[in-house]
């Protein structure tokens, strides 16, 4: 668990470590790198990622930490958690009785706000329609009676309002598949990370799920067809630029679009980062190998600057906005 320089979050808890590769978002995964580069001699790493012909590739292992398991408890003052930062809570590798007691710890801790992100909403959805409130499944953790009654009071408030659950897509394949899914999840915040961008989004139109119609808006909690209605919309959408050796570039009007169908919508908007390209208006559109120019899909060159110096303005601002009713700022 430590302090993390991820902009729309505070503190890491990996409760678990090691994942796999799903879609083409993964191919320059950073937790990946560090956990086979960094982080390659701590125990809750080690073994996890290596290095194979200069690029990080995970050994398939996937390890549950009980070391770090009931640390939030012990923290008074409230904090916003990105939980298993460097791995996914859903990966097929981790039991619902391990899943049980991570949320067992979120339950008990009601002043901290733990963010879940996934890859694999379909397993989320699963676990979330079928939980069941049962000590039997949530007490073990902490012994059958230091934590009983507290935990079965919170997690009758299901689900719990503490917890956001969130999709991470790299463009509309991706969209397309996993939107849906999340927006069937009960949550008390449902979110979208946008990152890496690697391709142009529109979140009004995704195909629909179980019937509700032929297309769904995620933003505004309707259908293109009229009278399909969902259950739910996106209450936050993050979005940022691949960084690292291998990154790609994202075309700022990828951004801006989103953008504006949030702000369309009335969904709160952040912008991550650019990662380590830029826009390059006066350069001409062609890769340049000498000046480090590369043409992406929509046209325009861009320039290799680094992830510090291509920062995390977007038309001359920061966008810095949160879901209001978590009274963080805007």
């Amino acid at each position: 668990m430590g302090k993390t320089t991820i902009e729309w979050t505070e503190y890491g808890w990996p409760v678990v470590t090691g994942c796999s590769r799903v879609s083409e978002g993964c191919r320059n995964c950073y937790s990946e790198k560090l956990t086979a580069t960094r982080l390659s001699h701590l125990q809750q790493y080690k073994g996890l990622a290596e290095v194979k012909n200069g690029h990080a590739q995970w050994t398939g292992e996937v390890r549950l930490n009980e070391a770090v398991l009931q640390d939030p408890l012990h923290w008074r003052k409230p904090r916003r958690i990105f939980v298993c930062q460097m791995s996914d809570l859903f990966h097929p590798k981790v039991s619902d009785d391990f899943i049980n007691r991570v949320f067992a710890v979120m339950a008990l801790c009601p002043q901290h706000t733990f963010q879940i992100l996934t890859k694999r909403p379909k397993r989320m959805l699963e676990y979330v329609e079928g939980f069941a409130v049962g000590e039997s499944d949530l007490i073990p953790p902490f012994g059958p009676v230091k934590h009983a009654d507290g935990l079965r009071a919170a997690v009758h408030n299901w689900p719990l309002p503490n917890v956001w659950l969130g999709v991470s897509v790299e463009d509309q394949k991706t969209a397309d598949e996993r939107i849906p899914l999340l927006l069937q999840t009960p949550a008390a915040v449902r979110w979208l990370s946008y990152e890496p961008a690697l391709g142009p989004l529109n979140l009004e139109e995704l195909p629909s799920a179980s019937g509700i119609g032929r297309y769904l808006d995620s933003l505004s909690n309707a259908g293109v067809d009229p009278g399909a209605k969902i259950p739910s919309k996106l209450d936050w959408v993050i979005a940022g630029g691949e960084s690292g050796p291998h990154a790609r570039p994202s075309h700022p009007d990828w951004f801006r679009s989103v953008r504006d169908q949030c702000h369309a919508a009335g969904v709160p908007f952040f912008f991550k980062q650019w990662g380590e390209w830029v826009q390059s208006p006066d350069s001409e559109d062609a890769y340049d190998a000498v000046r480090g120019f590369l043409t992406v899909p929509l046209g325009g060159a861009f320039k290799r600057v680094g992830k510090k110096r291509a920062g995390r303005m977007l038309d001359g601002r920061e966008w810095n906005e949160y879901p209001s009713s978590t009274g963080l700022h805007k």
